[in-house]
Protein backbone atom coordinates (compact mmCIF):
# COMPACT_ATOMS: atom_id res chain seq x y z
CA UNK A 1 0.00 0.00 0.00
CA UNK A 2 2.62 2.57 0.61
CA UNK A 3 4.27 1.68 -2.70
CA UNK A 4 1.22 2.92 -3.99
CA UNK A 5 0.91 5.75 -2.27
CA UNK A 6 4.28 6.91 -2.58
CA UNK A 7 3.99 6.39 -6.81
CA UNK A 8 0.33 8.77 -6.45
CA UNK A 9 2.27 11.20 -4.51
CA UNK A 10 5.25 11.22 -7.56
CA UNK A 11 3.03 11.63 -10.30
CA UNK A 12 0.47 13.96 -8.72
CA UNK A 13 3.73 16.45 -8.30
CA UNK A 14 5.07 16.08 -11.78
CA UNK A 15 1.05 16.67 -13.11
CA UNK A 16 0.45 19.94 -10.33
CA UNK A 17 3.89 21.66 -11.21
CA UNK A 18 3.81 20.96 -15.20
CA UNK A 19 0.06 22.27 -14.96
CA UNK A 20 1.29 24.94 -12.65
CA UNK A 21 3.85 26.32 -15.16
CA UNK A 22 0.84 25.97 -17.82
CA UNK A 23 1.68 22.61 -19.36
CA UNK A 24 -1.34 20.64 -21.30
CA UNK A 25 -1.23 17.26 -20.13
CA UNK A 26 -2.34 15.51 -23.30
CA UNK A 27 1.32 16.50 -24.34
CA UNK A 28 2.66 14.40 -21.74
CA UNK A 29 0.76 11.17 -23.30
CA UNK A 30 2.75 9.54 -25.66
CA UNK A 31 2.22 6.10 -26.20
CA UNK A 32 4.96 5.65 -29.01
CA UNK A 33 7.99 6.75 -26.47
CA UNK A 34 6.49 4.82 -23.40
CA UNK A 35 6.31 1.56 -25.69
CA UNK A 36 10.07 2.19 -26.89
CA UNK A 37 11.38 2.75 -23.66
CA UNK A 38 9.51 0.28 -21.73
CA UNK A 39 9.38 -2.85 -24.50
CA UNK A 40 13.49 -2.10 -24.66
CA UNK A 41 14.13 -1.91 -20.64
CA UNK A 42 12.24 -5.47 -19.92
CA UNK A 43 13.97 -6.64 -23.48
CA UNK A 44 17.39 -5.66 -21.63
CA UNK A 45 16.02 -7.06 -18.06
CA UNK A 46 15.15 -10.09 -19.81
CA UNK A 47 18.70 -10.36 -21.26
CA UNK A 48 20.77 -9.71 -18.21
CA UNK A 49 18.62 -11.80 -15.86
CA UNK A 50 18.12 -16.32 -15.26
CA UNK A 51 14.90 -17.21 -15.20
CA UNK A 52 15.09 -18.23 -11.45
CA UNK A 53 16.21 -13.99 -10.98
CA UNK A 54 13.04 -13.29 -13.15
CA UNK A 55 10.76 -15.36 -11.20
CA UNK A 56 12.07 -14.10 -7.74
CA UNK A 57 12.32 -10.46 -9.35
CA UNK A 58 8.25 -10.80 -10.08
CA UNK A 59 7.66 -12.08 -6.74
CA UNK A 60 9.76 -9.60 -4.68
CA UNK A 61 7.67 -6.65 -6.53
CA UNK A 62 4.83 -8.30 -5.40
CA UNK A 63 6.19 -8.87 -1.91
CA UNK A 64 7.45 -4.77 -1.72
CA UNK A 65 3.60 -3.66 -3.09
CA UNK A 66 2.28 -5.77 0.09
CA UNK A 67 4.67 -4.85 2.36
CA UNK A 68 6.77 -6.89 4.60
CA UNK A 69 5.96 -10.36 6.89
CA UNK A 70 8.44 -9.83 9.22
CA UNK A 71 6.16 -7.51 11.64
CA UNK A 72 6.09 -7.18 15.40
CA UNK A 73 3.22 -9.78 15.35
CA UNK A 74 5.33 -12.19 13.67
CA UNK A 75 8.27 -11.60 15.79
CA UNK A 76 5.79 -12.20 18.60
CA UNK A 77 4.69 -15.21 17.34
CA UNK A 78 8.04 -16.55 16.32
CA UNK A 79 9.58 -16.25 19.84
CA UNK A 80 5.78 -17.94 20.99
CA UNK A 81 6.66 -20.89 18.60
CA UNK A 82 10.26 -21.23 19.80
CA UNK A 83 9.62 -21.41 22.77
CA UNK A 84 6.88 -23.71 22.55
CA UNK A 85 9.21 -26.33 20.69
CA UNK A 86 12.52 -25.60 22.86
CA UNK A 87 10.74 -26.15 26.25
CA UNK A 88 8.72 -30.01 24.63
CA UNK A 89 12.72 -30.38 23.64
CA UNK A 90 13.77 -30.10 27.64
CA UNK A 91 10.67 -32.19 28.28
CA UNK A 92 11.18 -34.96 26.05
CA UNK A 93 14.41 -34.75 25.26
CA UNK A 94 15.44 -33.64 21.26
CA UNK A 95 14.29 -36.49 19.94
CA UNK A 96 10.68 -35.00 21.17
CA UNK A 97 10.94 -32.61 18.22
CA UNK A 98 12.02 -35.30 15.25
CA UNK A 99 7.68 -35.16 14.51
CA UNK A 100 7.53 -31.54 14.46
CA UNK A 101 10.51 -30.80 12.44
CA UNK A 102 9.43 -33.53 9.87
CA UNK A 103 5.96 -32.65 8.95
CA UNK A 104 5.63 -28.81 10.39
CA UNK A 105 2.67 -28.86 8.93
CA UNK A 106 1.32 -31.58 10.59
CA UNK A 107 2.47 -30.58 13.74
CA UNK A 108 0.57 -29.54 17.06
CA UNK A 109 2.72 -26.86 17.80
CA UNK A 110 3.51 -25.40 14.91
CA UNK A 111 0.07 -24.86 13.76
CA UNK A 112 -0.75 -22.69 17.06
CA UNK A 113 1.28 -20.06 15.45
CA UNK A 114 0.01 -19.53 11.75
CA UNK A 115 1.59 -16.58 11.01
CA UNK A 116 5.05 -18.84 11.12
CA UNK A 117 3.56 -22.00 9.91
CA UNK A 118 2.06 -20.06 6.80
CA UNK A 119 5.57 -19.08 5.35
CA UNK A 120 7.17 -22.09 4.12
CA UNK A 121 10.20 -20.55 4.06
CA UNK A 122 11.03 -19.34 7.68
CA UNK A 123 9.19 -22.95 8.38
CA UNK A 124 11.89 -25.10 6.32
CA UNK A 125 14.87 -22.84 7.84
CA UNK A 126 13.66 -23.62 12.07
CA UNK A 127 13.21 -27.44 10.77
CA UNK A 128 16.59 -27.44 9.07
CA UNK A 129 18.66 -25.70 11.81
CA UNK A 130 16.73 -27.60 14.58
CA UNK A 131 17.15 -31.21 12.87
CA UNK A 132 21.02 -31.73 12.58
CA UNK A 133 20.12 -31.39 16.43
CA UNK A 134 17.28 -33.44 16.49
CA UNK A 135 19.47 -36.07 14.52
CA UNK A 136 22.81 -35.82 15.87
CA UNK A 137 24.24 -35.17 12.73
CA UNK A 138 26.00 -32.16 13.57
CA UNK A 139 27.51 -30.93 17.05
CA UNK A 140 26.63 -27.81 18.59
CA UNK A 141 30.18 -25.49 17.66
CA UNK A 142 29.41 -26.60 13.91
CA UNK A 143 25.90 -24.75 14.05
CA UNK A 144 26.79 -21.50 13.10
CA UNK A 145 28.85 -22.56 10.20
CA UNK A 146 25.75 -24.33 8.74
CA UNK A 147 23.19 -21.15 9.66
CA UNK A 148 26.26 -18.80 8.04
CA UNK A 149 26.13 -20.61 4.83
CA UNK A 150 22.07 -20.89 4.69
CA UNK A 151 21.80 -16.76 5.64
CA UNK A 152 24.85 -16.02 2.41
CA UNK A 153 22.45 -18.41 0.25
CA UNK A 154 18.92 -16.09 1.45
CA UNK A 155 21.59 -12.93 1.12
CA UNK A 156 22.21 -13.87 -1.99
CA UNK A 157 18.81 -15.05 -3.51
CA UNK A 158 17.73 -11.28 -2.25
CA UNK A 159 20.34 -9.65 -4.11
CA UNK A 160 20.36 -11.05 -7.56
CA UNK A 161 16.84 -9.17 -8.51
CA UNK A 162 17.29 -6.44 -6.83
CA UNK A 163 20.38 -5.88 -8.77
CA UNK A 164 18.73 -6.70 -12.01
CA UNK A 165 15.89 -4.35 -11.18
CA UNK A 166 18.45 -1.48 -9.90
CA UNK A 167 20.36 -1.81 -13.58
CA UNK A 168 17.30 -1.55 -15.30
CA UNK A 169 16.48 1.60 -13.81
CA UNK A 170 20.05 2.72 -14.48
CA UNK A 171 19.53 2.24 -18.37
CA UNK A 172 16.19 3.94 -18.22
CA UNK A 173 17.07 7.38 -18.86
CA UNK A 174 19.64 5.66 -21.69
CA UNK A 175 16.21 4.73 -23.33
CA UNK A 176 14.64 7.81 -23.01
CA UNK A 177 17.28 9.39 -25.02
CA UNK A 178 17.05 6.02 -27.66
CA UNK A 179 12.83 7.22 -27.57
CA UNK A 180 13.87 11.39 -27.97
CA UNK A 181 16.74 10.34 -30.89
CA UNK A 182 13.76 8.45 -32.68
CA UNK A 183 11.67 11.16 -32.13
CA UNK A 184 14.07 13.64 -33.94
CA UNK A 185 14.13 11.39 -36.76
CA UNK A 186 10.50 11.40 -37.65
CA UNK A 187 10.55 15.27 -37.36
CA UNK A 188 13.11 15.20 -39.77
CA UNK A 189 10.73 13.94 -41.72
CA UNK A 190 8.41 16.62 -41.44
CA UNK A 191 10.71 19.52 -41.54
CA UNK A 192 8.94 21.10 -44.14
CA UNK A 193 5.90 20.91 -42.55
CA UNK A 194 4.11 23.79 -40.36
CA UNK A 195 5.70 24.98 -36.80
CA UNK A 196 3.22 23.55 -35.01
CA UNK A 197 3.74 20.15 -36.41
CA UNK A 198 7.33 20.48 -35.62
CA UNK A 199 6.67 21.72 -32.07
CA UNK A 200 4.21 18.72 -31.82
CA UNK A 201 6.80 15.96 -33.02
CA UNK A 202 9.58 17.91 -31.14
CA UNK A 203 7.77 18.05 -27.93
CA UNK A 204 7.14 14.18 -28.37
CA UNK A 205 10.69 13.36 -28.55
CA UNK A 206 11.28 15.64 -25.25
CA UNK A 207 8.86 13.58 -23.54
CA UNK A 208 10.86 10.06 -24.17
CA UNK A 209 13.86 11.68 -22.34
CA UNK A 210 11.13 12.47 -19.68
CA UNK A 211 9.35 9.70 -19.12
CA UNK A 212 12.93 7.92 -18.90
CA UNK A 213 14.40 9.88 -15.96
CA UNK A 214 11.16 9.77 -14.27
CA UNK A 215 10.54 6.11 -14.09
CA UNK A 216 14.24 5.30 -13.43
CA UNK A 217 14.47 7.81 -10.46
CA UNK A 218 11.16 8.66 -9.63
CA UNK A 219 9.34 4.62 -9.47
CA UNK A 220 12.29 1.70 -10.73
CA UNK A 221 15.11 2.76 -8.10
CA UNK A 222 13.09 3.03 -5.47
CA UNK A 223 11.01 0.05 -5.86
CA UNK A 224 14.41 -2.01 -6.25
CA UNK A 225 15.75 0.16 -2.82
CA UNK A 226 12.57 -0.84 -1.05
CA UNK A 227 13.06 -4.73 -2.25
CA UNK A 228 16.55 -4.01 -0.75
CA UNK A 229 15.29 -3.14 2.69
CA UNK A 230 12.37 -5.90 2.40
CA UNK A 231 15.37 -8.56 2.00
CA UNK A 232 17.66 -7.26 5.08
CA UNK A 233 14.37 -7.54 7.39
CA UNK A 234 13.72 -11.04 6.03
CA UNK A 235 17.75 -11.68 6.86
CA UNK A 236 17.42 -10.44 10.33
CA UNK A 237 14.48 -12.52 10.93
CA UNK A 238 15.95 -15.30 10.05
CA UNK A 239 19.06 -14.44 12.23
CA UNK A 240 17.00 -14.66 14.69
CA UNK A 241 15.80 -17.98 14.29
CA UNK A 242 19.92 -18.72 14.14
CA UNK A 243 20.46 -17.15 17.25
CA UNK A 244 18.21 -18.87 19.23
CA UNK A 245 18.86 -22.33 17.93
CA UNK A 246 22.75 -21.86 18.38
CA UNK A 247 22.48 -20.31 22.46
CA UNK A 248 20.15 -23.60 22.75
CA UNK A 249 22.78 -26.14 21.02
CA UNK A 250 24.89 -24.23 23.74
CA UNK A 251 22.95 -25.43 26.98
CA UNK A 252 21.03 -22.14 27.40
CA UNK A 253 18.10 -22.72 28.97
CA UNK A 254 14.80 -21.73 26.11
CA UNK A 255 14.14 -18.51 27.41
CA UNK A 256 17.94 -17.27 27.78
CA UNK A 257 18.51 -18.07 24.11
CA UNK A 258 15.46 -16.12 23.46
CA UNK A 259 15.85 -13.49 25.43
CA UNK A 260 19.48 -13.06 23.73
CA UNK A 261 17.79 -13.16 20.09
CA UNK A 262 15.47 -10.42 21.72
CA UNK A 263 18.57 -8.43 22.23
CA UNK A 264 19.68 -8.34 18.13
CA UNK A 265 16.11 -7.42 16.56
CA UNK A 266 15.32 -3.84 15.77
CA UNK A 267 13.82 -1.66 17.67
CA UNK A 268 10.80 -1.51 15.68
CA UNK A 269 9.83 -5.55 15.87
CA UNK A 270 11.43 -6.10 19.52
CA UNK A 271 9.22 -7.08 22.09
CA UNK A 272 10.33 -5.21 25.75
CA UNK A 273 11.49 -8.02 28.48
CA UNK A 274 8.11 -7.67 30.44
CA UNK A 275 6.46 -8.50 26.95
CA UNK A 276 8.53 -11.79 26.56
CA UNK A 277 7.70 -12.78 30.01
CA UNK A 278 3.73 -12.54 28.84
CA UNK A 279 5.33 -14.42 25.91
CA UNK A 280 6.15 -17.05 27.66
CA UNK A 281 3.27 -17.26 30.06
CA UNK A 282 0.71 -17.42 27.50
CA UNK A 283 2.53 -20.40 26.16
CA UNK A 284 2.72 -21.72 29.78
CA UNK A 285 -0.27 -21.59 29.96
CA UNK A 286 -1.48 -24.06 27.44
Amino acid sequence: MIVIVGCIVVISAVIAGFTWAGGAIGSLIQPTELVTIGGSSLGALIVMSPKKVLVDLVKGVIQAIKGSPFSRAMYADLFRLMYDLLRTARREGLLGLEVHVSHPHDSSIFTKYPRVANNHHVTDFICSGLTPLVEGTARKEQLPALFAADLKVIADEHHLPTMALAKTADGLPGFGIVAAVLGIVITMGHIDGPPTEIGHHVGAALVGTFLGILLSYGFIAPLAARMELLGISELAFFNTIATIVVGFANDLPPKVAIDQARRGVGSEFRPSREELEEIFAEVDAT
